[in-house]
């Protein structure tokens, strides 16, 4: 029998409410609120209609029911289309029907088309407080806006996310940026949701030491998207035999560096910094790929012998990959915007068992704590 998961807890904290304000609210004892919290009493439905009403959401935000065990792994086989990347565990496809024959083609990882955009510039702004101030020419005039999420962050799985938000009629608009990037932009009114993965160098924990610093207290939620793998990315075979950050170091060996703010910049300095190796001896250090997937992208070309990028980010070019660290991507959001009934929609499509499968199915994700409010 499947059983009822409720966010109740969750939203209830979000909203502000205590136990007792939001019993009194729905006309129930405090006992029967943390009853219902703990999944021991299903409320009848009155009380779960006056809950949503009180705290503003849908009775389908509130309850839904468990997605029940996973179902057993699904396998085919079809024919790899010709001339491509030859096919190896692990390597992503898509599949595609063609007269009698399923095809399968490995997407490209690097997006060789004209972006998707509703507008063009026409004139920039001045200069001083006006200098953003950008007039555009819009494809559609009647475009709407209203149910789009702006996001920002550098996990290359945002996009994974953004297509199953799509099937409830949510866009998510992605804004790639680095860890430190991301939640300055969030901390400026500028993006919905910030996507960080930054490790406190003294604690070892992962993001709420700096959205402490940068939020006041109780003014942002941080909710888990996955626990994933970082490590060095390398190519096939390891040709240079590099199995930890001080290989860098030795002669002959090319490090494509991310960008200072990153999580895989903090990374690899704190590991520099704690094995004693100056920046200057890597060969490469200020040579600088903007997000996991470049960075890797020049390793598969032969740019360089290794990068700081994740498990996935390796799988999905065919590169080697030797971990380091386990750490929590977190999704920062301000308090008033998880309210939003599309945020709503995305935190709870983190819990769906058909999203977390494919994440894990990609590799390197761990997602047995997606949708978690950590913060």
């Amino acid at each position: 029998m499947r059983s009822i998961q409720n966010r109740l807890p969750e939203i209830r904290q979000a909203r502000g409410y205590g136990a007792a304000q939001l019993a009194k609210a729905v006309d129930v004892t405090r006992q029967t609120i943390y009853a219902i919290e703990a999944g021991a009493y299903v409320p009848n439905t009155t009380v779960a209609l006056r809950l949503a009403r009180a705290l503003e959401v849908s009775v389908e935000e509130l309850f839904r029911l468990d997605d029940g065990p996973s179902a057993p792994a699904v396998t085919q086989e079809v024919d790899m289309l010709p001339g491509g990347q030859e096919p190896e565990p692990g390597l992503p496809v898509q599949l595609c029907h063609v007269d009698r024959r399923i095809l399968a083609v490995h997407p490209p990882p690097v997006v060789w088309h004209l972006p998707t955009a509703d507008a063009v510039v026409l004139r920039t702004g001045g200069k001083g407080a006006d200098a953003r101030k950008t007039q555009v020419q819009l494809f559609h005039a009647e475009a709407d806006f209203g149910r789009r999420l702006l996001m920002a962050g550098c996990d290359p799985a945002m996009s994974v996310l953004a297509r199953h938000v799509q099937k409830a009629g949510i866009e998510l608009v992605l804004a790639h940026r680095n860890s430190s990037q991301s939640l300055d932009l969030l901390r400026q009114g500028c993006v919905h949701i910030a996507g960080s993965h930054l490790r406190d160098e003294t604690t070892g924990e992962c993001n709420l030491p700096q959205v402490r610093k940068l939020f006041p207290r109780g003014a942002a939620s941080v909710i888990t998207f996955a626990v994933w793998e970082e490590g060095v990315v390398v190519a096939k075979g390891n040709p240079k035999s590099i199995r930890e950050i001080a290989d860098f170091a030795r002669k002959g060996v090319t490090l494509v560096n991310r960008e200072p703010g990153s999580g895989s910049r903090l990374l690899l300095d704190s590991s520099l910094k704690r094995l004693g190796i100056p920046g200057s001896r890597l060969a490469g250090y200020d040579q600088v790929a903007y997000g996991h997937l470049p960075a890797a992208w020049q390793v598969r070309m032969g740019q360089a012998d290794g990068c700081i990028a994740t498990r996935a980010a390796a799988r999905v070019l065919g590169l080697d990959f030797v971990p380091l660290i386990s750490e929590r991507y977190d999704l920062v959001i301000r308090k008033p915007h998880l309210a939003l009934p599309a945020v709503q929609l995305l935190v709870d499509t983190l819990g769906r068992a058909s999203f977390r499968r494919e994440l894990e199915g990609l590799g390197g994700y761990a997602m047995s704590d997606a949708g978690k409010l950590v913060a």
